[in-house]
Order: C-alpha cells, then sequence, then structure tokens
C-alpha cells in the first residue's frame, strides 16, 4: 500500500471515530479515559497538536468542535452528566498513566 492511500484510509478511519463519538453522546469522556485512556478532548487535543506541527492555525476551541461537531461548552451542557464516585475513583486510580 502506498503512504497516499495509507493516509487516506486513516482519515476515514479518523472521520467514522468521531462520527461514531458524536453520535454515542451517552457515553462519558470519563468512561472514555477509564477504559481506553482517552476521550473526546484527547482527540481535539491531538488535533491541535498536528495543526501545530504544521504551523497550521488552530485554537483549543476551534479543534474541539472539530471532534464534537459543535461548540464544547453547548456539547457539555447538552451531554455532560456528573461523574459518579466510582468513576471518580477509577479515573484517580489510571490517572498517572493519562
Amino acid at each position: 500500500m502506498d503512504d497516499k492511500t495509507r493516509i487516506e484510509l486513516e482519515a476515514a478511519v479518523y472521520r467514522r471515530l468521531v462520527e461514531h463519538l458524536r453520535t454515542r453522546t451517552d457515553v462519558q469522556n470519563i468512561d472514555l479515559m477509564n477504559l481506553a485512556g482517552f476521550c473526546r478532548n484527547c482527540l481535539s487535543n491531538w488535533m491541535k497538536d498536528a495543526a501545530d506541527a504544521q504551523s497550521l492555525p488552530l485554537t483549543k476551541d476551534e479543534a474541539r468542535e472539530i471532534v464534537y461537531g459543535e461548540p464544547y461548552d453547548q456539547w457539555r451542557a447538552k451531554h455532560q452528566k456528573e461523574a459518579s464516585s466510582e468513576q471518580k475513583a477509577a479515573f484517580e486510580k489510571s490517572s498517572p498513566k493519562h
């Protein structure tokens, strides 16, 4: 497989992952962090890092809007729930890995 094709496939996979996360608003970021070690915010941070590496202008808020499909504060108001004590404890246990 040539590099161009690989990059196109990787981009398609990324877009599908982001779309999947947009539809699974029931899955909280803390759940993703506890189970997978990354969340929607991580994806947006990685997007910003990639833009910065190429000296492209992209703010943190713009990167989050790319991942969330809407402004982050709007998404939070509609979908984010208070983390349970169990979720917080699991995060504290695993957070040094993040």
